[in-house]
């Protein structure tokens, strides 16, 4: 008996990863239309930096050439978020710097405030995506969802490819 998955001619895993990245913008979209954080909600964003469309200073390319965290708490201005990417400013040791992040960069999202987190995964196969970058290193084979066990809000989503 074959007990083998087919595969599948519905792009499921990045359907699913689309939403998840919307959630993102959502969020930002929020904190950029009410003009700041509210309570003690703030955020690590995690992008790769070679990805298409990000616009970052050479500096930082330089110090990060594979991929960045950036923290949106206490010092960030010009939060500005449409359907594709968002840009904010920052300070990278004191002096200030514009970034343009596509929401098809990011790798991670947490908020520690509420202990939620989401990871993402890179497309992995730049024939059918041209805006594709580097695979990240939590990607594989087989499609697995987790929860914390501590009970927190944690979700991690990883999709995996039969080769």
């Amino acid at each position: 008996m074959n007990t083998a998955v087919p595969d599948s001619l519905i792009p499921y895993d990045e359907i699913v990863q689309e939403a998840l990245r919307a959630v993102v913008g959502r969020v930002l979209g929020q904190v950029a239309t009410t003009g700041g954080l509210p309570g003690s909600h703030h955020f690590y964003i995690t992008f790769k930096t070679q990805a298409p469309g990000v616009d970052i200073p050479d500096r930082l390319m330089e110090r990060f050439p594979d991929e960045m965290t950036i923290v949106l708490q206490h010092r960030f201005w010009d939060l500005k978020v449409d359907a594709e990417r968002f840009s904010v400013g920052l300070s990278f040791n004191q002096v200030p710097a514009m970034l343009v992040i596509p929401f098809a960069a990011i790798t991670g999202f947490h908020d520690p405030a509420v202990n939620f987190e989401l990871r993402f995964q890179v497309n992995d196969d730049p024939e059918n995506d041209p805006d594709s970058y580097e695979e990240a290193e939590n990607d594989g084979e087989g499609a697995v969802v987790t929860q914390a066990e501590d009970g927190s809000n944690v979700v991690s989503v990883d999709f995996k490819r039969k080769k």
